[in-house]
């Protein structure tokens, strides 16, 4: 059977799209990385499907959108799964080959991933949630073999390296497990810091996926810590602060001001991002908020990319292949908002104190937040 030094905990099509394709094609290029063996953590029957056609079969990813201005239509294949399990259904090997084969593991279980029963405890049946089943493996390989491993979380949370590495401890000593497997976990478990970016729009059934070119996996380095491969989209940074500042004032703040005016101005109801931007006094409203509210906080933090960045974005919105309709980006309005203008905001009050933001402080105070 073939060894796998990756596993990897969530099937969703976004992984297959981002690090299982850079792994496939570091793999290609000859480099010693590979391949993957990925569990189901969820347990969700209408998985199944997709579970069992991880057997090795190349995946599809169509490539649709814009790069440099030049429509881009391709189809890539993920070749790097070569297995599927199950965590409720296959435990024992999972545990297996976590504790004997396994030199890095990926996560990508969504926000809620992190979320757990009040008062989970490891004990000796399979854990409900992802920390907890992470923790009760990592027990299993202290024991056997206390060789060191990485994690790399791809889960949108700010430090989720760290933010995973403080559940699974807190965990350990909630289950009354010894103070020298907490230990470990500090010692020779390194917790990566990460961030994932791709939008990836559609599955293709019963695996695969149709993603827009623009990919990103910043990780943020470390003493000892190796990336999981070398590749054009895997980018090690010496801090997340700057890559996540970008994302969240510029992709995610630009997503939030044009579900703002779908709101406000009652459009149509499956309005997609590409839609309304042909509207042109509301790209042009877009723009100014850019130009006049949001790049000069990053000239001003001496964030010299942002510039670039937000072109790389603007491409992004104009995916001439991507219906990303505006209904889905105003959910929890309010609270995007108040994370994505109000972070902006202190931002601006350190670095471009007195600059003023009319727009985006007329949103802010809006208090809309559904459709009326």
């Amino acid at each position: 059977m073939t060894v796998t030094p990756i596993i990897q905990f969530g099937t969703s099509r976004f992984l297959q799209a981002h690090a299982d394709l850079f792994i496939s094609d570091a793999r290609a290029e000859g480099q010693d990385v590979g391949p993957i063996t990925v569990v189901q953590t969820s347990g969700a029957a209408s998985r199944a499907g997709r579970l069992a056609a991880f057997d090795g079969r190349p995946i599809p990813i169509v490539v649709r959108g814009l790069e440099n201005g030049k429509a881009i239509d391709r189809t890539e294949y993920t070749r790097s799964i070569v297995r599927g399990l199950s965590a409720a259904a296959d435990w024992p090997e999972v545990e297996r080959i976590f504790v004997e084969e396994a030199k890095l593991a990926i996560s990508n279980t969504a926000e809620v991933g992190y979320d757990m029963p009040e008062g989970e405890t490891i004990g000796e049946s399979v854990p409900a949630s992802f920390p907890a089943k992470l923790t009760k493996l990592l027990h299993a390989r202290f024991h056997r073999t206390g060789e060191p491993i990485a994690i790399f979380p791809g889960e949108l949370i700010t430090q989720n390296g760290t933010v995973l590495k403080g559940i699974c401890i807190g965990l350990a000593e909630r289950s009354g497990l010894a103070p020298a497997f907490r230990e470990w976990l500090t010692e020779k478990v390194l917790w990566a810091n990460t961030l994932v970016d791709r939008i990836v729009s559609a599955p293709i059934e019963p695996v695969g996926a149709v993603a827009e070119p623009y990919a990103l996996w910043a990780i943020e380095t470390q003493p000892g810590l190796v990336m999981p491969a070398v590749h054009r989209c895997i980018r090690p940074v010496s801090e997340l602060a700057t890559t996540e500042r970008l994302k969240l004032f510029i992709l995610n703040l630009g997503h939030t001001c044009l579900a703002e005016r779908w709101l406000v101005d009652r459009r149509p109801e499956e309005e997609t991002v590409r839609e309304i931007l042909a509207v042109a006094d509301i790209r042009a409203w877009l723009d100014g908020i850019y130009d006049g509210e949001v790049l000069p906080v990053f000239a001003a933090a001496g964030i010299a990319e942002a510039p670039e960045y937000r072109r790389t974005v603007m491409e992004r919105f104009l995916n001439p292949f991507l219906d990303h309709r505006l209904r889905e980006i105003a959910g929890n309005h309010l609270a995007k908002k108040e994370r994505r203008i109000g972070g902006l905001s202190k931002l601006a009050a350190e670095a471009a104190p007195g600059l003023r933001m009319p727009t985006l402080a007329a949103i802010a105070a809006s208090g809309v937040s559904v459709r009326g």
